[in-house]
């Protein structure tokens, strides 16, 4: 199985980012615990700080990978092209908030991009990654 796996903008700061609401690991320490945690996946990660850069990875999806997971950040509340993209891509698609957006500013409670997923997990820090692969799965093994 291949995962396609797209991080947004600023969360290549990981570690040095509030952990109260991201936790302390980075993003090269999340994607080193998903590889090791599930060999049998083939990861394919990728972090932007662009949006038009997400758009065309969400694109190329359909057809190169199996599933994809999303973390387009604070995209999420702004992108409309993202929303977009991921309503023409046909693949699992699970989106995943490392802090709990429904608890923080106003702004940040309402996701354009989610409801153009199969679902999605916010608050549970990195956990939320796994607890993804772990529902591809399930929807996988039900095709």
């Amino acid at each position: 199985m291949k995962i396609l796996v797209i991080n947004g903008p600023n969360l290549n700061m990981l570690g040095a980012r509030d952990t109260n609401f991201y936790g302390s690991e980075t993003m090269d320490d999340i994607e080193s615990e998903m590889r090791s945690t599930y060999p049998q996946i083939e990861f394919d990660f990728y972090q932007s700080n662009i949006e038009g850069e997400i758009v065309n990875r969400v694109q190329s999806a359909t057809g190169s990978f199996d599933a994809l997971i999303i973390n387009p950040a604070a995209y999420s509340h702004t992108s409309i092209a993202i929303r977009d993209a991921l309503e023409l891509c046909t693949i699992p698609k699970i989106e995943v908030h490392l802090s709990n957006i429904a608890s923080r500013d106003d702004f940040r409670s309402k996701s354009l991009t989610a409801s153009k997923t199969d679902g999605y997990i916010t608050g549970f820090k990195k956990h939320g990654y796994f607890a993804a692969v772990f529902l591809i799965q399930r929807i996988m093994n039900e095709k």
